[in-house]
């Protein structure tokens, strides 16, 4: 055996490198599809970087427990990340560390997501196991001396050697990170720079933008109107002082009271669907019809998922995308719909069958501004799904809470977030009723429909007993999806497309949730102005008669009662750039120019989108700004 071939089977140094690095390419090719000399020439020097810092470790005992550390948070990382990413459509930061402690409320979701493919990840592990009892009946030897330690001694780069590869792994990586500094888009950079080197520039862009604000609190307000000028956006009164024209609606429901229902995993595409002739929503679809109805909304939720949908309806506030809004903000004085609501003299409450300390939500609901929230203690567990209670379990206690704020003649305002349909949308069998074709069985779309129709029918139970109080009437009633349920991985958008018999896109029908705003004073109508859930707060404000100036409150969504134009931006589950106007979904590439578009009608790719590059700097912009407001809101006291 030669010596070179020696070093390179005995070298902890050459050892762990080479298994790292065959790890990054199983992470590029399963994350990016995508292979090339290039990427594996960065990706090496990442590596390199660490590797060399600690072979200049003098004690070859600590060096050795480190390169077994090394391994082990290397694998475990890209192992994390590749999970991570089948549900999230993103490349995890190490951000996504401060969500650990949420994966045992959802394991069943997550073991859904693992793939023969993470096996991959630990061959090398199995590889060590079967050598180690191999050599164990034949030398004793254990794996760690077998694999690390040379038999003819220990062997270690020179000083220089390390020192050499340290400066030009460091170098290489600075120069990588640099030239991909002007691509906005998380997944492009992401795989630009490799798996370690994105970390980094992750880190060093958190740092840098927490030193120092771009831009003061007071000049906000004048920017976002830069803005709006730029892509010919303008603002209804109701959002600043009231001046000029009175918005469309505005105060038509005030007084009334008002219930906001977060429905779990809904997509808009199953609002007036039928399956062999059952309709999957039936009380939505008749609630739509007699409510402003907006079938084009879309998720702009972040690292926080449902808690971030909570937190941007309630503050017409993007999330950042860098952390949970409930982990990263709940400790600053949040402008929101329920403090608003408070100065009119209405009670508020928000209800939830799960622990509230899940997503810290025992600190966001304070945040908010509500009064009183009522979580699993308060809700008698009927075992519908890991979670514990059922939604009509949910809707039964809101409805005594509610009764209570009722009798104090006082308007309330009661936020009920659903969790029945929650993935994998395993229902108890007694609550499944519809009768689905063989297609159907057994598949996630499947068992998503079975879900969907029994939340429906609980909301059902919610509304009628709105009416047996006498509540119906008195009260607005909106009820919004907080995000995408069918996971990409388990359903094709052709294969869905085929079985339900409609037009399902992979980025827009995934992320097309349904907004209804039922207006007891307002006849049935269908609005087909593009909106997020930044919109929702707006929109619920005017017909309330709400109105604040802009030094106590910014939001940075529209009333889409009153808007002739609108362009939304969505981020985290789509890359930074990506938007929505009235026309087209578009995604960047490194870039506006080598970005993609799709016809919101047709689903159809747009070739020709430039008439859109206003909108695009408009939405970068918009959403810097929001993150410069919402990072320098005061703490709370």
């Amino acid at each position: 055996m030669s010596e070179l071939t020696r070093l390179i089977r005995k070298s902890p140094f050459f050892i762990v490198t080479l298994l790292i690095l065959l790890k990054a390419q199983l992470f590029r090719i399963t994350v990016f599809s995508n292979f090339s000399p290039l990427g594996l020439l960065i990706d090496l020097m990442s590596i390199l970087l660490i590797a060399s810092l600690i072979e200049l470790i003098p004690f070859r005992r600590t060096r050795r427990v480190l390169y077994g550390l090394y391994w082990l948070l290397a694998t475990l990382a890209l192992l994390g990340a590749t999970v991570y990413f089948r549900y999230f459509g993103s490349v995890a930061t190490y951000t996504t560390l401060f969500e650990v402690g949420q994966l045992p409320a959802v394991k069943n979701s997550v073991k859904s997501l693992i793939t023969p493919v993470e096996g991959l990840y630990f061959v090398d592990l199995v590889v060590m196991a079967a050598v180690w009892l191999f050599r164990r009946g034949r030398t004793r030897r254990n794996t760690w001396s077998y694999s690390f330690e040379p038999q003819r001694g220990p062997f270690r780069l020179p000083y220089l050697a390390a020192i050499s590869l340290l400066v030009v792994s460091l170098l290489t990586s600075v120069f990588v990170l640099r030239a991909s500094a002007g691509t906005a888009n998380e997944l492009k950079r992401a795989e630009q720079v490799g798996f370690a080197n994105y970390q980094a520039s992750i880190l060093w862009k958190d740092v840098a933008e927490n030193e120092k604000p771009a831009i003061a609190m007071k000049d906000i307000p004048a920017a976002m109107k830069a803005a709006e000028r730029s892509t010919a956006i303008t603002r209804p009164g109701t959002f600043s002082t009231m001046s000029g024209a009175t918005p469309a609606y505005f105060g038509s429901e005030k007084g009334k009271n008002l219930i906001v229902v977060q429905l779990e995993a809904t997509q808009n595409f199953v609002i007036g669907l039928k399956v062999d002739g059952q309709e999957i929503t039936p009380v939505m679809n008749s609630l739509a019809g007699e409510s402003f109805y907006f079938p084009q909304v879309f998720q702009q939720i972040g690292q926080g998922n449902t808690s971030d949908a909570e937190f941007t309806s309630n503050t017409s506030i993007y999330p950042t995308a860098a952390i949970a809004m409930s982990k990263g903000y709940s400790d600053r004085d949040l402008p929101s719909l329920p403090k608003l609501l408070k100065a009119q003299g209405y009670t508020t409450m928000t209800l939830h069958p799960n622990e509230v300390t899940f997503w810290d939500r025992d600190k966001l609901y304070p945040a908010l501004g509500f009064d009183t929230y009522y979580d699993k203690p308060a809700f008698t567990n009927d075992h519908f799904n890991n979670f514990g209670a059922s939604d009509e379990e949910l809707y039964r206690v809101g409805l005594e809470k509610i009764q209570e704020a009722a009798d104090q003649n006082k308007p309330f305002y009661a936020q009920f977030v659903s969790l029945s349909s929650h993935h994998p949308f395993e229902i108890p069998e007694d609550k499944q009723e519809l009768k689905l074709p063989e297609s159907l069985e057994g598949t996630q779309l499947g068992h998503y429909l079975q879900a969907i129709h029994y939340t429906d029918k609980a909301l059902g139970t919610l509304i009628q007993g709105l009416k047996d109080k006498g509540l119906w009437d008195k009260t607005v009633l909106v009820l919004y999806g907080d995000h995408f349920g069918l996971q990409p991985k388990d359903n094709d958008p052709e294969e869905v497309s085929a079985k339900l018999g409609i037009n399902y896109h992979s980025q827009i029908s995934r992320f097309n949730i349904p907004l209804i705003v039922h207006a007891p004073g307002q006849e049935g109508k269908q609005v087909e102005r593009t909106g997020g859930q930044v919109d929702i707060l707006p929109t619920v404000a005017n017909l309330l008669g709400l109105s604040w100036v802009e030094d106590q409150f910014i939001p940075f969504g529209r009333d889409l009662l009153n808007t002739d134009r609108n362009v939304i931006g969505m981020r985290y589950y789509l890359p930074t750039g990506s938007f929505y106007n009235d026309d087209i979904l578009f995604v960047p590439g490194t870039g506006f120019d080598d970005g993609t578009a799709y016809s919101l009608k047709t689903h159809e790719k747009v070739e020709d989108f430039s008439q859109y590059k206003s909108d695009y700097e408009y939405i970068l912009e918009w959403m810097k700004l929001s993150d410069e407001y919402v990072k320098q809101l005061p703490k709370r006291k």
